[in-house]
């Protein structure tokens, strides 16, 4: 992981409320689908402010979750008393071996060194274990979110590691489901949105102010989005799972 890249991974506190406000949740199709039928014990790893722990906590799954930034902590554990979250990251998971069923991954397995990760997660699961990996990416085949989404400075990001997730022995092929979906939100959340992305923390104060008046008024002159209350934002949710080698759990 290269210096800036290690920056932008340990800048999400900073921006927790507006990650919080503004990040997407999931459809219920796509957690469903990630989840292991069999599972009970389930870490949510990388689990940020909570978005995809709260539909395990729904099932009435017997949850963990683990999140390296305290910002990102503070917000789940206010929405999620009763989760136990706990500092450490996927390359160094504080849990003991073999003590859950079922790791699932939310916006986040794109941040982590996946040899050590992957042998990490493989340490926590039990014998037969699923590895259920989700992202929600902006649709850009819709013209006004190619737009908009262009008004970002140059980054990296996760699609690719989205479409093809590192993963690997011990774990079987990686199974692979696109979700196109889409959700209604505002202008000041679309802003929340960008705020929150790791390349927009890290701009110098004065770059980062700059390009939230020109998102603002894009927003609000564009015939898309202008004078509207509710804006429809088109998303794809990327799913992946792959079971560790070994007598599986049902897959639903």
């Amino acid at each position: 992981m290269t210096g800036l890249t290690q920056t932008r991974a340990a800048s999400f506190g900073a921006a927790a409320d507006a990650y919080e406000r503004a990040r997407p949740s999931y459809p219920e199709a796509a957690v469903n689908w990630i989840l292991a039928s069999g599972a009970r014990r389930v870490l949510d790893l990388g689990a940020g402010t909570g978005k995809l722990t709260r539909h395990l906590v729904a099932r009435r799954l017997d949850v963990v979750a683990v999140e390296p930034s305290e910002g990102m902590r503070a917000q789940l554990a206010r929405g999620l008393p009763d989760v136990p979250v706990f500092a450490g990251s996927a390359e160094a998971i504080p849990l003991q071996d073999a003590s859950v069923d079922l790791v699932v991954c939310g916006q986040a397995w794109h941040w982590f060194d996946p040899a050590r990760a992957v042998a990490e997660v493989a340490r926590v699961l039990k014998p037969g274990g699923q590895l259920g990996l989700i992202w929600n990416i902006r649709d850009r085949r819709d013209p006004w979110m190619d737009a908009f989404s262009g008004l970002e400075p140059p980054h990296d990001n996760s699609e690719d590691d989205s479409e093809n997730p590192r993963v690997g022995p011990p774990f079987e092929p990686v199974e692979r489901l696109d979700l196109p979906w889409r959700q209604s939100t505002t202008v000041d959340a679309l802003i929340d949105l960008l705020a929150s992305r790791s390349y927009v923390i890290v701009l110098p104060d004065a770059e980062r102010a700059a390009l939230m008046a020109r998102v603002r008024r894009f927003l609000e002159t564009d015939p898309a989005t202008a004078g509207k209350a509710e804006i429809s934002v088109p998303y794809v949710t990327r799913c992946s799972r792959a079971r560790m080698c070994g007598s599986p759990l049902d897959v639903g």
